[in-house]
């Protein structure tokens, strides 16, 4: 063990399996392969990258092993506006990104619900946003990375150039590598404003219609009442929307394209235990469901407000107590199984703060991505939930049946037989990992729990 580093508790997201990692903070580009090929370091327990820990589970979490913080990786290395491209330290993350490329007419083509995650971060669990039904997810846009192998060779990676390695990176959770820097395609925008269009549903059937409508929009997304029981079930609220252009909205000019969004209000750093309960949600559910018109067009939201609306809450994963939350992220691929999972949830009268449904489209061919065709459903769950862990793994029944998977990023509590029943090139990934880190250099808490 180095002298100069002491063990350090770390948690993901949701605050609920911290352990003792050696943090090297301060990491620069060409430390990175020296790191990683002296073997003399924690040879038993191995090396994990990690960005701002927003995972919700265990995947930048390395017990008795070295986690190398990559936050000071966050340099914006080159932005070309001509072919739209941005090329990026890893350590970036999708706020600075955003902050520096909307004033100049340019965004992400993908953003998760929170912009507080790195660019290496972002490739390593290829996230996907609101747009994965027409534009697909992160990986799609990213065009050549550079990697730190174990054996602290630095690759090139590129779709065309190594093709294998790339898209077992896109999605592979950090263990095929160390991500050093990216270039990624953006798109063109005009204003930093969306243009939303809003339909409350009464029931699921409503609601499925409701998406399914709002596909011609580029970004679609409900929120759902999870307690919701009987002919409410699935009622909630569907936004859609687009990037607002110049003559649509009321000051046009280069003020338009400002963004400087700031977290309004802070979670205080203790919350007791059982804030959010079952009565707390559902009294919250009833009046966020009831607050929301029927219909409405056309309204002007910001961008941060659009895609991002819980940065606004600084810290807010304390406000589920000192034993946090636990998110649970599935795609199922048809109605039928996605009206299970929801009538399962419902019947169990399990309160989750914050139920998402989006519509996803083909996946990546990364055979650790997530996203695939189907329904995703996300739910954050307090861990104090009473008959949790049954519920849960009812669910996961349901899911691995019908061909659907859960999400590595959010995922805290997935057996090893789950994964490889719902990741079906699961032995391509592992082979390719075992050609470029045989002797298992790069590991996680995830990666052990999951036998990966």
């Amino acid at each position: 063990m180095p002298a100069e580093l002491d063990p350090d508790l770390i948690g993901g997201w949701g605050r609920t399996a911290l352990t003792a990692g050696y943090v090297r903070r301060g990491v620069r580009a060409e430390q990175v392969p020296e790191i990683l090929s002296d073997s003399s370091l924690f040879p038993d327990r191995g090396v994990v990258a990690r960005g701002l820990g927003r995972s919700y589970g265990d995947p930048a979490q390395n017990a008795g092993g070295l986690v190398l913080d990559m936050t000071a990786l966050d340099k914006v290395i080159s932005f070309d506006g001509q072919t739209g491209t941005v090329h990026t330290e890893a350590g970036v993350s999708l706020d600075t990104l955003a902050r520096v490329l909307l004033p100049t007419g340019w965004f992400l083509p993908v953003t998760p619900g929170t912009r507080q995650v790195t660019v290496g971060g972002a490739i390593a669990a290829d996230v996907h946003g609101k747009n994965h039904h027409r534009d697909g997810s992160f990986g799609r846009y990213v065009t050549r990375f550079g990697l730190a192998t174990a054996d602290g060779t630095v690759r090139e990676v590129s779709p065309e150039t190594e093709p294998a390695l790339f898209w077992a990176t896109t999605g592979g959770m950090g263990l095929t590598g160390v991500m050093l820097d990216a270039t990624i395609r953006l798109i063109p925008v005009q204003t930093s404003s969306m243009l939303v269009d809003t339909v409350r549903a009464a029931d699921l059937d409503q609601l499925l219609v409701a998406l399914e409508q709002a596909d011609h929009h580029r970004y679609s997304v409900a929120w759902l009442d999870c307690l919701a029981r009987g002919r409410h079930m699935g009622r909630g609220v569907v936004t859609s929307g687009e990037h607002a252009t110049h003559d649509q909205v009321p000051v046009a000019g280069p003020t338009s394209r400002s963004f400087a969004p700031r977290a309004f209000v802070g979670a205080p750093s203790w919350v007791p235990t059982g804030l959010l309960n079952r009565a707390s949600i559902a009294a919250f559910n009833q009046a966020w469901y009831r607050k929301t018109p029927r219909s409405r067009n056309d309204e002007l939201q910001g961008i941060g407000a659009f895609f991002h609306p819980l940065d606004g809450v600084r810290s807010w994963n304390r406000l589920y107590g000192p034993r946090g939350l636990l998110q649970y992220q599935c795609v199922v691929p048809d109605e039928g199984s996605l009206r299970a999972v929801l009538d399962r949830i419902s019947t169990a009268q399990a309160p989750s703060f914050l139920t998402v449904l989006k519509r996803l489209g083909p996946g990546t061919p990364g055979p650790l991505s997530f996203p695939r065709p189907g329904w995703t459903l996300t739910l954050d769950f307090p861990v104090e939930t009473p008959g949790l862990s049954g519920l849960l793994d009812g669910l996961d029944r349901i899911v691995a049946g019908s061909g659907g998977a859960l999400y590595l990023a959010k995922d805290s509590r997935m057996a090893p037989d789950l994964l490889a029943a719902t990741y079906p090139r699961l032995a391509e990934w592992s082979e390719l990992r075992d050609r470029v880190d045989p002797h298992r250099r790069l590991r996680s808490d995830q990666s052990r729990r999951l036998s990966l």
